[in-house]
């Protein structure tokens, strides 16, 4: 028993100074792949389809400032307030399944950046506990801009399209810096189902929650800037 609580002890130890040490790396190099591209291989191998990724790294001044307001109106409107909890939304999930039976996603932007870059996407107690582990280290370390530039880089966006520049191009032939508002409210819309929706090829429901996605964008408070030190 005391082996067993000493190798508890060390493989606890571990975890922390490697997750510690991964997320201090990771506020200043490029995150090039995620736990989630590695499982979209192995989908796309089982199903016998051509493994596809399209993804380039692009510091967010590369980023056209108007999808980042896109996402913060659709996922996550107290991004620039929150550390890394928004428990208005949650208390109003929890609200919401007690009355009406119904799941309501309340994941932050800062949450879907720890996973997207440290776990992998289905749901469990023990995925959901780490999650936020995570989240409490990117918003300690990184900086609000940082974490929205490798939330932009590395979230899926298309069916083997990761991050802005890949979308862009693929959709729109253009540069992610170069996006309007209005692609960029499009590419917000399809975020929560982006392989079921695609953001060239709008269907009714995605025009209708670009247009609220529009109107929202006007309320966003901007990205706080990095402190010069």
């Amino acid at each position: 028993m005391k082996r067993l609580v000493r190798y508890f002890y060390y493989f606890i130890l571990l975890f922390l100074i490697s997750s510690i040490g991964a997320t201090l790396v990771l506020r200043f190099v490029p995150v090039y792949f995620t736990p989630l591209m590695g499982i979209r291989f192995i989908e796309q191998l089982k199903e016998g389809k051509p493994l596809k990724r399209e993804h380039q790294w692009v510091p967010l001044s590369e980023i056209s400032p108007h999808l980042s307001t896109a996402v913060i109106a659709s996922e996550d409107n107290r991004f620039t307030t929150h550390r890394g909890f928004d428990f208005v939304e949650i208390k109003k999930a929890i609200k919401e399944r007690k009355k009406v039976g119904r799941r309501r996603g309340a994941s932050t932007i800062s949450q879907q950046t720890a996973k997207n870059v440290f776990l992998w996407p289905s749901s469990s107690w023990l995925r959901k506990g780490l999650e936020a582990y995570f989240t409490c280290l990117i918003e300690f370390f990184w900086s609000k801009e940082r974490i929205m530039e490798v939330y932009l880089n590395s979230i899926e966006m298309g069916d083997g399209v990761y991050g802005a520049e890949a979308a862009a191009q693929l959709f729109f032939k253009k540069s992610a810096k170069e996006l309007s508002a209005r692609e960029s409210a499009r590419i917000a819309a399809v975020l929560p189902s982006p392989i079921r929706f695609k953001a060239d090829k709008p269907s009714p429901y995605i025009k209708k929650r670009e247009g609220q996605i529009l109107r929202l964008m006007q309320l966003v408070a901007p990205l706080p800037k990095k402190k010069v030190k």
